[in-house]
């Protein structure tokens, strides 16, 4: 625990120095957002080898496609759209305070608390510190003890692009993470499953901090009845089993119509023979982050074996423990009650639900927490509406998978049990900042005829406001 005090007098300096220069000019924060972007490009072939390191196998292609573009697009986004953003916005005036003026002054909120989790350690360290410094603050990144190598890179590059007041990461075990999230942050943004987000939103409201929670849950892919079904297939499989389904907004579960379950079946296999051939020794197929999430995830479909569910390989590959790859499985007939139905998965396992029509598909994911993400396949815009029209979920895409969370101009975050908040683009910019509403008062104008003492020239004004 000896980094505990380290971490509180760092954030003293970093909230003294965002109290000394509470409003940072564009070329400021522009300057930060530019090293930041070097920071990223300069090492993407390190950060890309330590995330391999950390997970045992993980395909450079992957972090470039999945963490390394994105984080730059986000940076790139901000640049061009963050001196605009920061500007004060005139909104209008009450008509009975004219010639009075109101503005929208945004500015930062101060220190912001980022922790990240080990899947995308590289992204969701990114995206939200570029929305944080584009915003004019200070931030501490608590990184995952699953990525270690990844980590301690970050950690060095960081420290040698940043002033320590600036920007810090910080490097420890669960205590830590406590420790840093009992912190009086001005906003707190966490990305993690949804057992840890109670414990991080307990530990913010002991010091009223706002925070964003970035969680999980059961993210349904639902096929319609007139989707282009093998190109949906597709489209699920690989959202599914990019990272080995390690995606918090990964298809955890997919509706297929009652009577097109076998078709998706075979569908599944000849995709999956077609993106890993081989899959047992195909470099492009990343192992599991950890020998306890490897464990957890084979006893989890042997749970649903032995709960009647049906277990359906799509590879001939058998689950590796030492190498720890696990070869993508569906799980069909699978009871309700079993953990693959009530937990997020977070892995290459992949229940099949069928439906009737496409409002008990709709009523299924109703009947559950409303998901991070969902997936829509059809191409009858009306089928697509009416879904759109009946669920809510954080966010969706249509006619494919993930693309939704690469889209600067969306808002990225869940709701109820999967997230609160948002950011990506301006709504990161919003999030990060405190949009202060200002009146300014005109010299001639008619408040001093609204105060005491009251008499019928009072009664008269109150009765013409109110109309």
């Amino acid at each position: 625990m000896r980094e505990v005090p380290a971490m509180s007098t760092v954030f003293d300096a970093m909230r003294a120095a965002s109290r000394h220069d509470q409003t940072p000019s564009w070329d400021i924060r522009a300057d930060r957002l530019r090293r930041l972007k070097r920071l990223v490009r300069d090492n993407h072939e390190a950060i890309a080898a330590a995330i391999s390191a950390d997970f045992t196998n993980r395909p450079r292609q992957e972090t470039a496609l999945l963490e390394v573009f994105p984080s730059l697009a986000g940076i790139d986004d901000a640049l061009r759209h963050g001196k605009r953003w920061m500007r004060v916005r005139r909104v209008k005036t009450g008509l009975w305070f004219l010639p009075a003026k109101s503005r929208l002054m945004p500015q930062p909120l101060g220190v912001v608390g980022i922790v990240v989790p080990w899947n995308y350690p590289l992204y969701l360290a990114i995206g939200p510190l570029a929305g944080a410094l584009v915003a004019g603050n200070r931030a501490m990144i608590k990184l995952s003890e699953f990525t270690p190598r990844f980590s301690e890179l970050f950690a060095k590059l960081v420290q040698t692009t940043f002033a320590p007041d600036e920007v810090t990461v910080v490097n420890g075990d669960a205590q830590v993470a406590a420790a840093f999230s009992a912190l009086p942050f001005d906003h707190l943004l966490f990305t993690g499953s949804t057992n840890v987000g109670h414990h991080v939103m307990k530990a913010a409201a002991a010091n009223l901090t706002p925070v964003t929670l970035e969680l999980g849950g059961k993210s349904p892919a639902i096929i319609g009845p007139g989707a282009d079904f093998e190109r949906a297939v597709e489209r699920i499989l690989v959202g599914k089993l990019l990272n080995a389904g390690q995606t918090c907004i990964a298809p955890d579960y997919v509706l297929v119509p009652a009577d097109q379950q076998e078709r998706f079946v075979e569908a599944a296999r000849r995709c999956v023979a077609r993106l890993y051939p081989d899959i047992a020794r195909n470099p492009d197929f990343t192992s599991i982050i950890s020998p306890r999430h490897f464990a957890r995830l084979a006893e989890m479909v042997e749970a649903a074996a032995r709960s009647g569910a049906h277990v359906v390989p799509l590879t001939d590959a058998t689950p590796d423990a030492a190498a720890r790859r696990l070869p993508p499985v569906l799980l069909t007939d699978v009871p309700v009650d079993t953990q693959a139905m009530q937990e997020e998965i977070f892995g290459p396992i992949l229940p099949v639900v069928t439906y009737r029509n496409i409002d008990d598909a709709i009523g299924f994911v109703n009947a559950r927490p409303r998901p991070l993400a969902l997936y829509v396949f059809d191409k009858n815009g009306d089928v697509v509406d009416h879904v759109m029209r009946q669920t809510v979920a954080g966010g969706v895409t249509v006619n494919d998978t993930l693309f939704h969370i690469a889209q600067d101009n969306l808002p990225f975050g869940g709701v109820g049990p999967s997230g609160m908040g948002a950011y990506h683009g301006q709504a990161g910019f919003e999030t990060f900042s405190k949009i202060k509403p200002v009146f300014y008062q005109a010299g001639l104008n008619g408040a001093g005829l609204l105060k005491a003492p009251y008499g019928k020239r009072f009664e008269r004004m109150v009765k013409m406001l109110m109309g």
